[in-house]
């Protein structure tokens, strides 16, 4: 197997040289004079800083090389949210640390994520909806920290093609796709937008009502945006101030696009009140249930779910079970009849 490695130094190019040297055969250029050569690479890894625009630039000059690479690894800074963004956007299929260890490294370059126990099998049409998801995700992000225009046609292209490859590959494949090639904030919307389209099916909604799902669930992480990383990837339980900060993402997701004629008052609706339950305890109003539509209700159903069964860095990922277990055990607070109707969704599909 061949890898590419691309670097702004020669002195990342000869770190990644002695994680993969011993392992792979290996092809490496400096950004400067990159060119992506030869049909037998499968991976390319990507040591840039991505606050330098510089950097950015010449990596969209060779971008169009990189579609036809199964694995496209960026190794930045997490700690700057617009360099996680800039990768995404730039065709990353998955975002690591600079600092990341040898061993996840390589399984990561190898194809196997070492958080997930998920057969491997051939996801090629899923990867693709997951990586459109994922860029649009990005742009969404990085608009809400520019204060530019959010590409709704963008959007509603990448959930076009997520509702798609789920309704022929079904819920399973694409946990296992997004649980490979994604992590963090945007590994969380892919699942969500996953599981609404998929509870969405289960329930035999319209194309229409589809559309506005996956729109919704899509969208409704967006104010996250606007939340220190510090915050959102704490390892241990945050204090009051904090949760407190991370519990405003409804309301500044729902500021970002209230002004946009494109985007329906159903769906920014769900953006401000996907954490609301029915019994008033949620946030940020305190709805109860006459104030809760059933779109809110299926996405927020969804969220809990992917939330629960996700991978995070401080938390063994919950099987699906134990998971449903735990949303069956929020009767009151969730609406029982759609608790019974996600069982398949969370159990079998």
């Amino acid at each position: 197997m061949c890898v590419h490695l691309v670097g702004d130094t020669q002195a990342k190019l000869s770190a990644l040289r002695g994680i993969l040297g011993k392992r792979y055969r290996l092809q490496a250029s400096l950004l400067s004079d990159a060119a992506i050569g030869g049909s037998g690479v499968e991976a390319v890894v990507v040591a840039v800083d991505l606050r330098i625009i510089d950097n950015i630039i010449a990596l969209k000059t060779i971008s169009t090389q990189f579609g036809r690479i199964p694995r496209r690894i960026f190794l930045i800074d997490h700690k700057s949210r617009l360099s996680t963004v800039q990768a995404y956007a730039l065709g990353a299929t998955t975002v690591l640390p600079s600092d990341v260890d040898r061993t996840h490294l390589l399984s990561v370059v190898a194809g196997h994520d070492p958080h997930s126990d998920a057969p491997s099998v051939s996801l090629s049409e899923g990867r693709v909806a997951a990586s459109a998801g994922a860029a649009s995700i990005a742009s969404i992000f990085a608009s809400v920290l520019s204060g530019k225009a959010i590409d709704l046609e963008g959007a509603k292209r990448a959930g076009g093609l997520i509702a798609d490859s789920i309704a022929e590959k079904g819920l399973s494949d694409w946990l296992a796709t997004v649980r490979r090639h994604h992590e963090g904030t945007y590994q969380h919307c892919l699942l969500v937008t996953g599981i609404t389209v998929d509870f969405g099916l289960s329930l035999g909604v319209g194309r229409a009502d589809l559309e506005r799902l996956y729109m919704a669930a899509m969208f409704h992480d967006i104010g996250k945006a606007t939340i220190p990383l510090t915050i959102l990837d704490k390892p241990e339980r945050l204090e009051p101030h904090e949760r407190a900060l991370v519990e405003t993402h409804p309301d500044a997701g729902y500021e970002a696009l209230k002004n946009d004629p494109g985007v329906s008052p159903e769906v920014l609706f769900a953006i401000r009140h996907h954490h609301e339950y029915l019994d008033g305890s949620g946030y940020p109003d305190g709805l109860c249930a006459e104030s809760i539509p059933d779109l809110v209700r299926i996405l927020t159903i969804s969220d809990i779910f992917s939330a629960l069964i996700e991978h995070r860095n401080y938390k063994p990922t919950m099987p699906r079970e134990q998971a449903y277990a735990t949303i069956e055990g929020m009767q009151g607070q969730l609406e029982k009849p759609l608790i019974t109707a996600f069982r398949e969704v969370a159990l079998i599909r």
